[in-house]
């Protein structure tokens, strides 16, 4: 068995002449909290659906839990679970609706649903808010619950696509401990974000730019190899430089540890 739960290896995915993922390479381990991290247009999102079965990549390869996404992308879409940067539930439902019928979606008993509908109301701090509309939510609520149905079906993977975006920092915090007692059960969780200070709680980081990575590694050995003190003054001097030498970036196409 693999010591690694996502292998990706000359990923490329264009449109037309554009190339939005371009020859990237990485490893993610298993039970690893990954930060994917770029700007708008990085290409992180594209990936993201490369990884979960959603896009044919143009060229490369991609296993993830074991199964290649371009030849077995029903079996990889078993073994993950997904939350858009867009919340994605329904707004006209209740708590307890979205989650019957997120459990439906992901072909669970009735049996299997109602005892995985009281671990989510617990993870998410709604108990007794079953019958809340879910549009009336906090931010917060909203993002947790999001994550309790993307977690239904207990998934050894997770793709979290911004999943704090526009969340108040308490929030976010509180979002990133559940994010953690994920890890500590050994899910792998695969994250993007653009808040530079959420990848300080990541295993490890990929940088990307302009569809390509230009730097891997964990968030202490990056501050330490530029000699910087944050994560947003790492990311600064590689997007800088890599704009100024107009070359390909460092690091590309190569997995960090």
């Amino acid at each position: 068995m693999s010591e690694y739960s996502i292998e990706v290896s000359g990923l490329t995915k264009k449109f037309g002449d554009f190339a939005a993922v371009d020859s990237i390479a990485f490893k993610v381990r298993k039970g690893e909290i990954f930060g994917f991290l770029g700007a708008n247009g990085a290409g992180k999102s594209t990936t993201i659906r490369i990884l979960c079965g959603l896009l044919v990549p143009t060229a490369g390869r991609a296993t993830v839990g074991g199964f290649s996404v371009r030849d077995q992308p029903e079996k990889v879409k078993e073994r993950i679970g997904y939350m858009s940067q867009k919340f994605s539930l329904y707004e006209d439902l209740t708590v307890a609706e979205n989650i019957r019928f997120f459990g439906g979606i992901y072909g669970l008993s009735s049996r299997r649903v109602g005892e995985r509908l009281s671990w989510v109301l617990e993870m998410a701090g709604l108990l007794g808010r079953e019958q809340a509309l879910t549009g009336e939510l906090a931010g917060g609520w909203k993002q947790r619950l999001a994550l309790g149905c993307a977690l239904l079906h207990e998934p050894e993977i997770v793709f979290l696509d911004e999943p704090t975006a526009g969340v108040d920092p308490v929030s976010r915090r509180r979002f990133w401990d559940l994010i953690y007692d994920l890890s500590v059960k050994g899910v792998t969780v695969f994250v993007t974000t653009h808040y530079l200070d959420e990848a300080e709680y990541c295993h490890r980081i990929m940088l990307m730019h302009a569809g390509k990575i230009i730097a891997g590694g964990s968030p202490r050995e990056l501050k330490e190899k530029h000699g910087l003190g944050t994560l947003e003054d790492v990311f600064i001097h590689l997007i800088e430089g890599n704009v100024r030498r107009g070359t390909r970036p460092e690091g590309s196409g190569r997995a960090g540890r």
